[in-house]
């Protein structure tokens, strides 16, 4: 990623504060791949680590020991002979010179690939779809993902970044979900969001909605000195979700009941991801982590 390149893409995507499998060595990485890697994967690998973009685009990468994580090859299916489906299969496999290395994938199990095709530097990013079709950006990765996260991608392949969200990234780590049920209070949401806000500052965006009565809508947005995750919805009976590192249950709560209380309203109930209603903030279940 070239100096120019980082800074626009943190600017317009906030990386995380602790990015997860983000360092190593990359001489061992490269020697196992058998082949160098282009600089600005590295430089992406270093600012963001394993997560997403906008719960859609995975960032991967050569670190950690998760078996989700990882760069990889392409191969073919074992029912399937590339030689006899050149349509599936027209890049050569690894390795062949000018095989596809895989980068990163999609919610919808598209792939991210590099064509190893030249110098690294020079390597096009090519969308391998989960129906198999097959689409080249004369790009690197870092690009890509900043013009994907721009809406500016032109792919006809990917889903696009949706419209009027400011883009995030959320780093792939154990995280427990909370829901506050609150009470309605004194204030209007408006108001209510911006005490909530207040309290949690530093926060950056990460995207709101609105119905056209105003009577639903979330406001999406994350904590910059911790990694927490909060979505602000207004509906009636309004509520607050959070997703954080499980060490740092003690301070979210403290902090977020904190708020509650400044945003004049009281906490009706406490749930986790899945809804089951929890009697106290600090009860934990198993599918509560992940």
């Amino acid at each position: 990623m070239t100096s120019e390149t980082c800074d626009r893409l943190v600017q317009l995507v906030a990386p995380p504060a602790a990015p997860v499998d983000a360092h190593g060595d990359w001489a061992l990485v490269e020697t196992t791949i058998g082949t160098r890697l282009p600089d600005d994967y590295k430089r992406l690998v270093e600012t963001y680590g394993w997560g997403e973009f906008c719960d859609f685009l995975y960032l991967r990468t050569p670190f950690g020991t998760s078996k989700h994580n990882g760069i990889e090859w392409q191969s073919a299916r074992p029912t399937e002979s590339p030689e006899q489906d050149r349509e599936r299969y027209p890049y050569p496999l690894h390795p062949a010179p000018g095989a596809m290395l895989i980068w990163g994938t999609t919610m919808d199990a598209d792939r991210l690939c590099w064509l190893s095709d030249g110098a690294p530097e020079t390597w096009p990013v090519v969308v391998w779809s989960s129906e198999g079709w097959y689409e080249t950006h004369a790009v690197g990765a870092a690009e890509f993902i900043e013009s994907w996260a721009c809406g500016h991608a032109g792919s006809g392949l990917l889903s696009d970044m949706e419209p009027n969200l400011t883009p995030w990234f959320n780093a792939f780590r154990p995280r427990t979900h909370r829901c506050l049920r609150l009470s309605e209070g004194p204030f209007s949401h408006p108001e209510r969001l911006e005490l909530l806000r207040e309290a949690l500052a530093p926060t950056t965006d990460r995207g709101s909605w609105r119905s056209t009565d105003d009577e639903t809508g979330q406001d999406h947005f994350a904590t910059v000195d911790a990694d927490w995750l909060l979505t602000y919805d207004a509906a009636r009976p309004h509520q607050i979700r959070i997703d954080f590192p499980p060490e740092d249950s003690g301070q979210v709560r403290q902090r977020l009941f904190a708020a509650v209380h400044q945003m004049g309203c009281e906490v009706l109930r406490i749930t986790t991801a899945s809804g089951t209603s929890l009697p106290t903030w600090d009860t934990a279940t198993d599918e509560d982590e992940g």
